[in-house]
């Protein structure tokens, strides 16, 4: 990934703030996701009322590509806080991480996460989610 990509990638997160609905807990999230095509799908988080049927940034970002018929994918973006103000950084949740390791590379996906300051952190995915289940664990 090069350093134009991962710019335009976290200039996509903080965009994607603005879509956010979260009427209930006020946690705005933002993620962008870049495709091995080069395409970068957005993602916010989605609130309801019920709270179970509400979609995470990173999982809305994921569930556009691959509805447009993307698979392959190199890195996502990850910005959030309350009511939209980006302070700390903002990991992506256990459920989140899970449909990373179903679509991802775990030793070479990378998760970006930026603070309220432009600092980045950056990790891959086997770090935040050791020994994480996919579809190998399902082959005989």
């Amino acid at each position: 990934m090069t350093e134009s990509q991962k710019s335009a990638l976290l200039s996509k997160a903080h965009e994607m703030l603005q879509f956010s609905y979260a009427p209930y807990s006020g946690f705005k999230v933002g993620a962008a996701l870049l495709c091995k095509s080069g395409k970068i799908f957005g993602g916010c988080n989605i609130e309801n009322a019920a709270f179970s049927p509400s979609n995470c940034a990173e999982r809305t970002a994921f569930f556009n590509a691959v509805s447009s018929s993307e698979s392959e994918f190199e890195a996502i973006a990850i910005v959030g806080g309350a009511n939209g103000i980006v302070k700390d950084f903002c990991p992506p949740c256990g459920v989140c991480r899970q449909v990373m390791m179903e679509f991802c590379d775990a030793k070479s996906f990378k998760i970006i996460l930026q603070d309220g300051n432009g600092m980045t952190k950056e990790f891959f995915l086997e770090e935040i989610l050791p020994l994480g289940f996919s579809a190998k664990n399902l082959q005989d």
